[in-house]
């Protein structure tokens, strides 16, 4: 059985809502901002489910994740991806060509494309634009170009980036508008920085402002059945792991925040366990509660590190239901000025905010709306809230 857990009917649908879309999913065509939390597995639906997926249907897909150099600027990483493809696409007998014509049953003969531009100018001052190397592509290959940037809130983090991703806007619009284009350039930006990556589709200020954005549908009980199979084949092969049932392992993963790497770190320490008479169901919650402790106790420190107004303003958004707003009145000026015994400004909540944001903790829902970015680290806040509660009580 593989170790990669494939979703293809997920794939499947998604690849379909994008390059067919219906009228409720037209919003597309604008881009599609994918967010998750570190280590759910997004990368490897991406690269194993998503992108063959899109494949399958014809679509060309260029791919570049703006984490595999973080030393070199994001736009340098994204024109240098696309100039990648663009040669290729121009090499006489290349497998991209190959596969295009096998696939996409497009005749794209075998030399290649011609383009009446230099590749390699491609992001140079004074070179070939985005607009208009994507353009030729799509006219060319008469398919759909689907470009993937991963972590693609890094984009933010240059002035370089920031132009790089109006550029593609423009491309974008330039291919999408014409009515009789042969293709459309889809755009999809996913990252693990919640916060960042709703707000480039959300904020009038950004180049995608309008896109879909939608979070990441983290794997869940076929995922669970799927690795206790997989450790099932290694018991029976002579393993000495420990198999927990399917429900208590379904719960661990859970706490867990639904992160695989987490799951079979559990799954490991139980098999580790010295053989007793307890049920494994029952070591595998305390294990998976041990872990989750742990990981909730880094999560929570980045907290504290920010100091006192962090964590009070911290609290004031993981203890609500829901997205939290007013955190710029007076009433929670004073609120604030009360808790910390002096007077506390709208610039330094600002300053917060914009803080745990960067950290990754919070995230904008909208003009003064915020909310705690994983819900795992909210609940851990509120566990913690209410264990300090409790043995004040006590106390």
């Amino acid at each position: 059985m593989s170790a990669i857990f494939s979703r293809p009917e997920l794939a499947a649908k998604m690849a379909d809502q994008l390059l067919n879309p219906g009228v409720l999913d037209e919003a597309l065509r604008s881009g599609l901002f994918l967010s998750g939390l570190r280590r759910t597995g997004k990368t490897t639906f991406l690269r194993h489910d998503l992108i063959p997926a899109l494949e399958r249907q014809g679509a060309l897909i260029i791919y570049v994740d703006l984490w595999s150099d973080v030393k070199l600027d994001p736009a340098e990483l994204v024109h240098s991806a696309i100039r990648d493809i663009l040669t290729e696409l121009a090499s006489p007998g290349s497998r991209l060509l190959e596969r295009l014509s096998r696939i996409g049953g497009v005749g794209l003969g075998a030399a290649g494309l011609s383009f009446s531009f230099d590749v390699r100018t491609l992001g140079a001052p004074g070179g070939v634009t985005l607009a208009d190397a994507l353009t030729a592509v799509v006219d060319q290959a008469q398919t759909d170009l689907v470009l993937i940037i991963d972590e693609v809130q890094q984009a933010m983090s240059s002035p370089a980036g920031e132009k790089m991703l109006l550029a593609l806007k423009a491309a974008r619009d330039a291919v999408n508008t014409r009515v009789d284009t042969p293709g459309h350039l889809i755009f999809i930006g996913t990252g693990s920085h919640r916060a960042h990556v709703v707000e480039m589709s959300t904020r009038s200020n950004q180049a995608f402002a309008g896109a879909a954005s939608i979070d990441y549908p983290v794997l869940g009980r076929e995922y669970v059945v799927h690795l206790l199979e997989r450790l099932s084949d290694d018991v029976a092969a002579g393993s000495s792991a420990v198999l927990p049932s399917v429900s208590a392992a379904l719960e661990a993963f859970e706490n867990l925040g639904h992160r695989p790497e987490e799951l079979i770190r559990a799954l490991r320490l139980l098999s580790a366990e010295d053989p007793d008479d307890l049920d494994p169901d029952v070591k595998l919650n305390v294990v998976a509660h041990t872990l989750r402790a742990a990981a909730a106790d880094i999560e929570l420190n980045r907290v504290d590190s920010l100091g006192e107004l962090a964590r009070l303003i911290f609290a004031q958004i993981a203890s609500a239901d829901g997205e939290v707003k007013g955190l710029y009145t007076k009433a929670s000026r004073e609120h604030l000025t009360q808790s910390l015994g002096r007077e506390v400004s709208t610039e330094e909540i600002q300053s917060i905010l914009g803080d745990l944001k960067n950290a990754n903790l919070i995230m904008r829902s909208g003009h003064g709306r915020f909310g705690i970015t994983d819900p795992f680290v909210q609940q851990a806040w509120r566990d913690r809230a209410k264990l300090l509660s409790v043995q004040g009580s006590a106390v």
